[in-house]
């Protein structure tokens, strides 16, 4: 993502709290807000306090209009900070390149209306989802089964259940990590890596774009300070 972001021309002021990294008290000096992902869960803020940090200004950016994306863990965060609930998913870990079920409203949406005709599946890899969205969420993605993928949660906060910006070394990490969880399960991880690979051009193509779109409305919230 900040390759993308980079290449589209925004300067990056990248921050990892989980290694101790400060996080800014607002947004006021910074364009837009990108929050990736993460193996805790959304609501643990008493064994990761930075998490509260980072609601704090998933709130910020909705309150200023600056564009707020969300990703995974990140898209949790983004519900759960705007009122709603995150937890484990009662149908179990998605995982995986798997399809996309946009909804009407993602053709209407400013942020993901350019790749909504054209992108059908991501890489899925986590346990957690967002159980309840906050109040006035327009849902942009779900599964059959209902499970939001993707949603507008406020004019200017978005949030992906998916991983748009992962590539195969990232989750031949993740699958060791998942290894002897997911085997017990009788599911085979490097399968999921392979499906990775197969799709990476496509889903670079698919996804490269949602960045270049979400770099020219951080430039559009600059012009308005």
């Amino acid at each position: 993502m900040g390759e993308w972001l980079a290449g589209a021309g925004c300067p990056l002021d990248v921050r990892r709290p989980y290694r101790g990294d400060a996080l800014p008290d607002g947004l006021e000096e910074h364009g837009g807000l990108v929050v990736l992902g993460g193996s805790m869960s959304a609501c643990s803020d008493h064994d990761h306090p930075w998490l509260a940090r980072v609601k704090r200004l998933v709130r910020d950016g909705a309150d200023r209009d600056v564009p707020v994306l969300g990703v995974c863990l990140g898209h949790q965060l983004a519900a759960v900070a705007l009122g709603g609930e995150a937890g484990v998913n009662p149908r179990g870990q998605q995982i995986g390149v798997l399809d996309i079920g946009w909804t009407p409203a993602a053709q209407r949406d400013p942020l993901v209306a350019p790749v909504s005709s054209a992108a059908r599946a991501a890489l899925h890899w986590n346990s957690d989802v967002a159980l309840v969205a906050p109040a006035g969420t327009e849902v942009l993605a779900e599964t059959t089964a209902g499970e939001l993928q993707a949603a507008r949660f406020t004019s200017t906060v978005w949030g992906v259940q998916w991983h748009p910006e992962v590539d195969e070394d990232i989750v031949a990490a993740w699958a060791e990590e998942d290894r002897d969880a997911v085997a017990e399960r009788g599911l085979d991880v490097d399968r999921y890596v392979g499906e990775l690979v197969a799709a990476r051009d496509e889903l670079r193509r698919s996804w490269q774009p949602l960045a270049d779109r979400f770099a020219e409305m951080t430039r559009e919230a600059v012009r308005r300070w």
